[in-house]
């Protein structure tokens, strides 16, 4: 018979346990390898080396935590590392230049200790490959010189068709042939697009979109001060301020391949040239209090990110983004997706040869052994009934140097003859890889496109939220083996206790609505069956311009209850869609108890 242990004693053996369990946790001061900040040195190397010299000390794995002493840090170019990385969703060139290589480490803590680590140049800031169990906390990202340039308008002849404008300080520019290039360190780049923000608010300009900019054409008039004597836009009124990019997106500024249990806590993205953070291969990531936003209030740029702020493809286990901001970034807050690959041969009853067909989605692993996976028609989005399991997959290439497009799958079970790129267009899902995720006390504001995208059949919450001017809509649940070719249907999605302030201000792709459920389906009346299923959009609250809310199409089972929407007269109603919900074959669907203007209102389709 076991004897009961007095509780004092258990708490101090507790106690004991975990004083005794922070004390193995070993800690590596950058400074004693000659890594400091504030001294306009290149870091890139210094901070290589010193990693070498510390991963070579670690014994057996033991938690260990290596932190800066507090301050800025400048990486440039010459002297950083060299490596060849596939990232999903970004341009596929290489070699990328990489600042911060953190690879195979485990039990790790990168703790920044509130230091800014500021790039120069094109570069990768941190890459996190093949680690378990690492955390980053309490550092920032930036650069001296984005490749997004910041202009003011000056004056605006609309009657003539030309403008006036101002380059922001920080920008360093020239002029060739009469055409505008911003430039930085290695780097020149010519401006072809743009977006609009409101002087005051830094809220993306009503109605305005992705809109052309003058960088042809232009004049001199004095530094800093630009005529582009062939630019008409009515909207933009002297004082607005217009950021121009190119739509070239090299690298993110973090990077996680192939990790298991990755952390960021209280970690700032200033810029990046493409996502905030791309995440790709990775079992479990916890973001809390992750940033992708300005300075603060004071910070003289309006911009963040050339792309979205975090992004995640083909990752499993679960995401977690909590506590975050995310503003004037270029598209989504965050998108939660796997990639179809398309069959693009049957060689037998069991094995085919399927392929990555989006151009910034090849040259990285798909899928492996075990792994399960399922199969749609591309043309109607229906899923086959039946899954499958890959016994074996293998790259099909000329040569190993070559980056990874196709690939040979045998599969455990026959395919079925209907199952034939010479019948129809065919999209693999890999179930194995895909996520649950929970996105909660967040804030989305002022940026292009849309906030939140989510395409995974696992559990999926959005809570406690706030959506501030959103220029497109919300949150989007998409899916698509047609064009972008990011998968898949959502079968357990809950929005709940979120803030919708102002939503949809212009029109992007699937736009539908502040929330849009929309699959890109190219032949919705051939379709027999529905895509995503299990959707509950309850307790929110929306205010609101314009008339649409709710759009969803091929839907099989959605709530959208307890709902308020409050609307207002900030803006003029534009929209081409005029109802508050608009369905499009959806079937099982409960709309009820919803406000409107303090009144319940039936709101059915």
């Amino acid at each position: 018979m076991l004897k009961k242990v007095p509780l004092f004693i258990l708490l101090v053996f507790g106690l004991s346990f975990s004083l005794k369990a922070q004390k193995q946790v070993k800690v590596y001061n950058l400074e004693t390898y000659g890594v400091l900040p504030n001294t306009g040195q290149n870091t890139a190397p210094l901070l290589q080396e010193a990693l070498k010299k510390i991963k070579n000390e670690i014994v057996n794995s033991e938690p260990v935590v290596i932190k800066f002493q507090k301050g800025r840090y400048d990486f440039h170019p010459d002297g950083a590392l060299k490596r060849e990385y596939y990232i999903s969703n970004h341009d596929q060139d290489n070699p990328k230049t990489v600042g911060i290589e953190l690879e195979t480490l485990k039990n790790v803590t990168i703790d920044g200790n509130g230091s800014e680590l500021m790039f120069h140049g094109r570069m990768l800031p941190i890459a996190l490959i093949g680690n378990n169990n690492v955390s980053l906390k309490d550092l920032r990202i930036d650069f001296e010189k984005p490749q997004i340039t910041q202009v003011k308008i000056v004056e605006n002849d609309t009657v003539a068709g030309s403008i006036v404008f101002e380059t922001a300080p920080w920008v360093s520019y020239t002029i060739k042939d009469s055409t505008f290039y911003s430039t930085g360190e290695g780097w020149e780049m010519h401006p072809i697009a743009g977006m609009a923000f409101e002087e005051a608010t830094k809220r993306i300009v009503y109605n305005s979109g992705d809109i052309a900019v003058g960088t042809r054409n232009v004049s001199e008039l004095a530094p800093g001060l630009i005529k582009a004597h062939h630019w008409k836009n009515n909207k933009l009124i002297p004082g607005t301020v217009v950021t121009m990019r190119s739509y070239y997106r090299p690298t993110p500024g973090i990077f996680v391949h192939k990790g298991k249990d990755i952390s960021f806590e209280n970690v700032k993205v200033h810029y990046a040239e493409g996502m905030g953070l791309l995440a790709q291969l990775t079992e479990n990531i916890y973001l809390d209090g992750f940033e992708v936003a300005l300075r603060g209030k004071d910070d003289p740029r309006y911009f963040t990110t050339q792309a979205d702020a975090t992004h995640f493809s083909g990752c499993k286990g679960e995401i977690v983004s909590k506590n975050g901001l995310y503003e004037g970034m270029m598209d989504d807050a965050i998108n939660i997706h796997g990639t179809y690959l398309k069959i693009i041969k049957k060689i037998d009853s069991k094995t085919v040869v399927a392929k990555y067909m989006h151009g910034q989605a090849y040259g990285f692993d798909w899928g492996y052994k075990g792994d399960a996976v399922q199969f749609v028609k591309s043309k109607t989005m229906e899923l086959w009934d039946h899954q499958n399991t890959i016994v074996s997959i293998t790259p099909v290439r000329s040569d190993k140097n070559e980056p990874i497009k196709e690939f040979r799958i045998q599969f455990k079970k026959k395919l079925g003859n209907e199952i034939d790129p010479a019948n129809f267009d065919i999209g693999i899902e890999n179930l194995t890889w895909t996520p649950s995720v929970i996105f909660t006390g967040n804030t989305i504001r002022n940026n292009r496109a849309r906030g939140a995208l989510f395409s995974t059949p696992k559990p999926t919450l959005i809570a406690n939220n706030l959506f501030d001017h959103t220029s497109g809509c919300a949150i989007l649940l998409c899916g698509d083996a047609n064009g972008w070719y990011e998968t898949g249907s959502c079968r357990d999605v809950t929005i709940r206790d979120n803030k919708f302030v102002n939503a949809l201000t212009s029109m992007y792709q699937f736009t539908s609505a502040v929330i849009s459920i929309y699959p890109e389906i190219p032949d919705l009346n051939g379709q027999t069956k529905y895509f995503h299923s299990g959707i509950r959009i309850e307790n929110n609250e929306f205010e609101t311009f314009d008339n649409p809310i709710l759009y969803a199409k091929s839907v099989d089972g959605l709530i959208f209850k307890n709902n308020e929407i409050n609307t207002n007269n900030e803006y003029p109603a534009f929209h081409s869609n005029k109802q508050t919900i608009l369905f499009e074959r959806v079937q099982n669907a409960e709309v009820s108890d919803n406000k409107v203007d303090g009144k319940k209102v039936d709101l059915h389709n």
